[in-house]
C-alpha cells in the first residue's frame, strides 16, 4: 500500500540547507496500522506531506498503491484520506451534513452513494445529534469526528492522520480511538498515524516507527516496543559542576 525508498527532503533558507528527512525507507501493507512518531522537528509531518503529495521529495521515491503522489496526484488523492489535527478543512457556517455532501461531490461520487455513505458515517461516528448544527457551534471533539468523516466519505484505502487527537479531552480521545478501530476492522483500512500521545499509539497501531533528525531509529511491533521500554530503566546522577568544584578548591 505504501512503499518509501531512500526518501529525502531538504529545505533551503537564506543559503543554508536543512535536512528534514534523511534517506528514509519503509513499506506498509494493506490493513496495517502504523504509528510514525518522534520528537518535534524529527521529520514526521514533512514525511506525511510527501506521502500525500503536498510536498515534493528532494530525492528518493514514494509509491502509494503503486503510484507516485506527485506524478499521479489525482489518482492517489482519490484513494487516500487525510486529517491534519492542527488544520481544519471545515467551513464554519456549514453544518456537518452539508459539508459531507460537498466533499462527496468533490470526489465525484453519485448522489445516492453520497446520501447512503453520510447516513452510514453519521451512525458510526455518532454525529446524528449535531449533523445540522453549524460547525462553529461544535465542540473540538465533534469537529474532529466531522473531519474524519470528510476524510473517509469516499471509502479510501489509506487514511493518514497527523496529530488527530491534539487538544481533545480524555473522553473525546477515547471515543475517536474506538471509532478508528471500528473503521479499520470493518473496511480493512490502512492507517498511518503521527502522534505524541501514547494512548493513540497503543489503541490504534500494531506497529511503530520512531524517527529522529530525519532518520528511522526504530521499526518494531508496538507490543514488542512496549515490552522493551518497560525493561529499560534510566538513572541520572547529578553532582556539582566542575566550576563549583574549582571554586571550592580555590577557596580552600
Amino acid at each position: 500500500m505504501i512503499e518509501v525508498n531512500n526518501l529525502n527532503k531538504i529545505f533551503k533558507y537564506k543559503g543554508k540547507e536543512l535536512v528534514a528527512v534523511d534517506n528514509v525507507s519503509f513499506t506498509i501493507n494493506q490493513g496495517e496500522s502504523v504509528a510514525f512518531i518522534g520528537p518535534n522537528g524529527a521529520g514526521k509531518s514533512t514525511t506525511i506531506k510527501m506521502l500525500t503529495g503536498i510536498l515534493h521529495p528532494s530525492g528518493g521515491s514514494v509509491k502509494i498503491l503503486g503510484l507516485s503522489p506527485v506524478e499521479n496526484r489525482k489518482e492517489v488523492v482519490g484513494q487516500i484520506g487525510a486529517v491534519f489535527g492542527q488544520r481544519s478543512n471545515l467551513l464554519p457556517n456549514l453544518p456537518p451534513r452539508d459539508t459531507l455532501k460537498l466533499f462527496g461531490v468533490m470526489y465525484g461520487m453519485p448522489k445516492k452513494e453520497i446520501v447512503n455513505q453520510i447516513d452510514h458515517l453519521e451512525k458510526i461516528l455518532d454525529m446524528e445529534s449535531f449533523r445540522d448544527q453549524p460547525v462553529r457551534t461544535l465542540s473540538l471533539g465533534q469537529r474532529m469526528r466531522v473531519e474524519i468523516a470528510c476524510a473517509i466519505i469516499h471509502n479510501p484505502k489509506i487514511l493518514f492522520l497527523d496529530e488527530p487527537t491534539i487538544g481533545l479531552d480524555i473522553i473525546a480521545k477515547q471515543s475517536l480511538r474506538e471509532t478508528l478501530a471500528i473503521l479499520r476492522s470493518k473496511n480493512n483500512m490502512t492507517i498511518f498515524l503521527t502522534s505524541h500521545d501514547v494512548g493513540d499509539i497503543e489503541a490504534i497501531c500494531d506497529r511503530t516507527i520512531i524517527v529522529n533528525h530525519g532518520n528511522i531509529v526504530v521499526d518494531e511491533p508496538t507490543n514488542e516496543l512496549h515490552k522493551l521500554i518497560e525493561k529499560e530503566k534510566h538513572v541520572e546522577v547529578r553532582g556539582p559542576s566542575l566550576e563549583d568544584v574549582l571554586v571550592k578548591i580555590y577557596k580552600q
